[in-house]
């Protein structure tokens, strides 16, 4: 894997259209990331290689989403000490809602960020939130960012 500061993470190509909402925020921001398919149950052993080789690549956060049962964003954690940031997916006849409870019920000592179902423009941002605390650029886009979002804001007044 090239050098890298975020490694996403989604249990299905399905969830891709999803998880583009990360993507696009991570590329406004200029921060490097890889993209893969894993299964935290059809593909456990290339779940935990690739976490692996993303730490070797310098992989600071990792985002993971997932559906349903949603056990990517755990498992991660489980084999790594970096943040993970989870990204519940509405699937199945839950709409998410299992996905959401999975993922923010981490065991005491496993914890995982969880942003809303669906919500992966958030989880985005929140890594930048956590790369930019040792980057003083990317601060400095995050807070133009923040008032680019009031002024929108502001200009929509009646």
């Amino acid at each position: 894997m090239e050098s890298l500061k975020v490694l996403i993470l989604m249990g299905s190509k399905s969830d891709m259209p999803i998880m583009q909402k990360t993507e696009a925020v991570l590329d406004e921001f200029g921060v490097t990331y890889k993209t893969l398919v894993r299964s935290a149950h059809r593909t456990p052993e290339a779940t935990m290689q690739s976490v692996k080789d993303a730490e070797a690549a310098g992989c600071q956060v990792f985002i993971c989403g997932a559906g349903m049962a949603a056990h990517l964003a755990g498992v991660v954690c489980s084999k790594t000490v970096r943040p993970v940031i989870g990204v519940p997916i509405a699937s199945g006849p839950l709409q998410g809602e299992d996905a959401l409870h999975s993922t923010v019920m981490m065991p005491p000592g496993m914890p995982v960020a969880t942003v809303g179902i669906n919500a992966a423009k958030n989880a985005g941002l929140l890594a930048v939130q956590m790369l930019a605390q040792t980057d003083a650029a990317l601060t400095e886009r995050l807070l133009a960012d923040r008032r680019t979002q009031a002024e929108a804001i502001l200009a929509e007044q009646v």
